[in-house]
């Protein structure tokens, strides 16, 4: 694990801001920024954290986990479905195909859990067997893994909008996809996260539920986005999860939501002025983030340390 003096040397060189002369139509989203031309999109992975929709702060080499994590995957799975990834020259960027988004996020889930009012958990707590085309048997408990994954796929939304959880055969009358694209996509996405389990379980750790976005390059479906990431992710560790789901206890869990938990200890869920993180929480933040990354990938962390974004003008400029 990287010294605590690293960690806090590399706040100031967090990358925030993406001042860069690049050419290409720029889009700025919450964590990423990206900009295309001529059939590729570069994509820069920052250190911003964003929690209830507000980019508060930055964490350090957030980025840089992120970016070589979802490397780590796409490499993985290429044998399972072709990926957008032309190249990454930078530990915070990836060169990749631009594509044509299809427009649903695959999510698959192998356990009954959550917390959010859209969660799995809280549907069936509340009573609901039918969730998102897939029954679900009674007697079930908190975090308990389902016979086999299931697909609950979910619409993207348009900025401003909410994302809505919806069944296979929703997304197809919808017209969002045609019958044959959506049982292509169930079926990759059930494949990538069998993968996903197989290598995660050799690290000791339980995939539990993820996402998946896929665009499309001609006829060819292609993954897209990220994969596997702690940001897309949950995950469990293994040997701590039969004793603690027996018990009733919450899982030990790879954290995304450190920051998020502790804005809520506070009292700040998105409404009114965010309270300041001060550098320790940051710092805190950033040590599970490098714990995500070695954990999930079952290689050391090795940080890309000092000024990010003068690093990234420095290995971006044959762009």
């Amino acid at each position: 694990m990287i010294a605590n003096d690293q960690l806090r040397a590399q706040i100031p060189n967090s990358l925030d801001q993406v001042d860069l002369e690049l050419p290409g139509e720029r889009n700025i989203g919450k964590v990423r920024e990206a900009w295309a031309r001529e059939g590729r999109r570069l994509i820069v992975t920052t250190d911003r954290v964003s929690a209830f929709d507000r980019v508060l702060t930055t964490i350090p080499f957030k980025g840089q986990v992120l970016n070589q994590v979802a490397a780590f995957w796409f490499e993985q799975t290429i044998d399972i479905v072709p990926n957008h990834v032309v190249s990454v020259p930078d530990p915070n960027a990836m060169v990749v195909r631009d594509l044509e988004p299809i427009l649903v996020e695959m999510v698959v889930r192998g356990y009954l859990t959550g917390q959010s009012n859209t969660s799995a958990w809280t549907h069936y707590e509340r009573g609901v067997r039918e969730f998102c085309g897939n029954q679900l048997p009674d007697g079930m408990r908190k975090d308990q893994a389902f016979a086999s994954p299931i697909v609950t796929p979910s619409t993207k939304a348009a900025i401003g909008e909410h994302d809505e959880s919806v069944s296979a055969d929703e997304i197809v009358r919808r017209g969002i996809v045609s019958r044959d694209i959506m049982n292509e996509l169930v079926d990759i996405s059930l494949r990538l996260f069998a993968r996903g389990q197989e290598v995660a379980a050799r690290q000791g750790i339980l995939l539990v539920d993820t996402k998946y976005e896929f665009g499309l390059d001609g006829d060819r479906i292609v993954l897209m986005d990220e994969i596997h990431t702690p940001d897309s992710s949950r995950f469990w560790y293994a040997d701590e999860y039969q004793r603690r789901f027996e018990a009733g206890e919450e899982q030990k869990r790879i954290d995304k939501d450190y920051i998020r938990n502790w804005l809520k200890e506070r009292g700040f869920v998105g409404d009114g002025v965010a309270p300041v993180i001060p550098d320790e929480v940051r710092l805190e933040a950033a040590r599970r983030y490098i714990e995500a990354f070695e954990v999930i990938t079952g290689q050391e962390f090795k940080p890309a340390a000092g000024n990010v974004l003068q690093r990234l003008r420095t290995s971006l400029q044959s762009y």
